[in-house]
């Protein structure tokens, strides 16, 4: 790989950005070395400044689920910015892609937009609290909900325990308000809500979690938490951002079948643009300002061009033929990709849901955070450098899910799974 243009940017970029990023996993700190800058993106395809070409399956970490500078979404884009491309007043287009979101998932009575998926799970909590005037949230090891103060926490030192600052300038009052909770232990889920419930105003989760790569949650697990969050008045909160129109069409509750009591999305609903948004039962959205009590608010949340993109991203979606299409090429990269290991004799245990995956360098049944950092960082690293090198694009770390989109061929799938086995055999 020719580099000298991305070494020379990020060496000026360290000059004027912490870290010479914008997001902290963009600096590439997990796998060593120093960060690609992309100049432009084209269906599968991504591409340096220095010219190298990439089969990618980061696509902006998830939204891009049709491809690349999609052919309808970007000539409905030119089209918006011509209208101008921010109002700061209420557009059709609001109510149209909030019709779309609606329709896909059924325990959406209504629905904020926002600008991000942080400030989705941000205002979902604000709202729950409202709702039912506790102040104690619930979140498990290893989701990661956008960099809210109350959120950056980790776990303690039992298996129950109240959180601790997981970040400099959170305050340890924000994060003693968060009970931190091991992802698919059914055991601690009870015992906490039994005895903290008049605490508790919410639990919030990603039922697939895609911040720890990807891990599955056991069916009795979800199952656990709609029950015993009803038992005791508990909003349940679902954290779609990632899962949404990526495990099915109405996202991970529509595949396990378990309805929460508010949603929060973003990702694919903006089809590439900043986008949020968070929805769920009538009774408790109308205590949203200016309806109810509870102040959210932004400048650019509904804008007319997130709006548009979203809208032509899930018209798409809504074809019978796309997630059939979707389906079959994940089967083709995960079957790939698992006997490229087979025959290199590397183990690797791979999950995936829907159209988002992981591969852990372990023998350990990945279930929750503490099996997942049983994988081998140093093979990992190798993994990625190995794959780059090969003009294949994923993650720069462990820890985070891979995405197929519309957009990769056979032949992309097929060159991906033969870089693998070499990359495989190289270690």
């Amino acid at each position: 790989m020719k580099t000298k243009k991305s070494q020379k940017l990020y060496k000026k970029a360290m000059t004027l950005l912490p870290g010479g990023v914008n997001s902290p996993v963009r600096a590439f700190k997990a796998v060593g070395g120093n960060p690609l800058f992309i100049s432009k993106a084209k269906g599968s395809k991504i591409y340096d400044v220095d010219g190298n070409e990439y089969i990618d399956y980061v696509l902006s970490w998830g939204p891009l689920i049709l491809g690349h500078a999609h052919s309808s979404v970007v000539k409905a884009l030119k089209k918006a910015a011509e209208r101008g491309t921010s109002y700061g007043a209420p557009t059709k287009l609001e109510i149209e892609l909030a019709e779309l979101v609606k329709n896909a998932f059924p325990s959406i009575e209504k629905l904020r937009m926002v600008n991000s998926g942080t400030e989705a799970t941000m205002s979902a909590i604000r709202l729950a609290r409202g709702f039912t005037g506790r102040s104690k949230v619930v979140k498990f090891e290893g989701c990661y909900h956008g960099h809210v103060d109350g959120l950056l926490v980790s776990a303690g030192s039992g298996g129950a325990t109240f959180g601790i600052p997981d970040s400099l300038g959170v305050p340890s009052s924000y994060a003693s308000e968060t009970i931190v909770l091991p992802f698919n232990d059914v055991e601690a889920l009870r015992n906490t809500l039994k005895d903290n419930w008049k605490d508790i105003a919410c639990v919030i989760l990603e039922p697939v979690v895609g911040n720890m790569g990807c891990i599955l949650p056991h069916k009795e697990f979800l199952a656990a938490l709609r029950e015993e969050t009803e038992k005791y008045g508990v909003v349940l909160i679902f954290d779609e951002v990632m899962t949404g129109f990526r495990v099915s069409f109405g996202g991970a509750q529509e595949y396990y079948g378990i309805k929460p009591d508010l949603t929060c999305l973003g990702k694919v609903i903006g089809g590439g643009l900043p986008v949020g948004a968070y929805g769920g039962k009538k009774e408790i959205m109308q205590m949203v300002a200016p309806e109810g009590g509870v102040y959210q608010a932004g400048t650019l949340s509904g804008n007319p061009l997130a709006m548009t993109a979203g809208i032509e991203t899930l018209k798409v979606l809504k074809k019978s033929s796309t997630y059939k299409k979707l389906e079959d090429k994940m089967i083709q990269l995960e079957e790939g990709l698992k006997d490229a290991a087979k025959r290199a004799g590397v183990k690797v245990r791979f999950y995936r849901a829907g159209t988002m995956f992981c591969s852990y360098f372990t023998e350990t049944e990945v279930v929750d955070a503490k099996t997942a950092k049983t994988s081998d960082l140093d093979k990992f690293k190798r993994f990625f450098w190995g794959m780059l090198n090969r003009g294949i694009y994923i993650a720069p770390s462990q820890f985070e899910a891979g995405f197929i989109s519309l957009s990769h061929s056979e032949k992309d799938i097929e060159k991906t799974v033969k870089s693998a086995y070499k990359t495989f055999k190289e270690l």
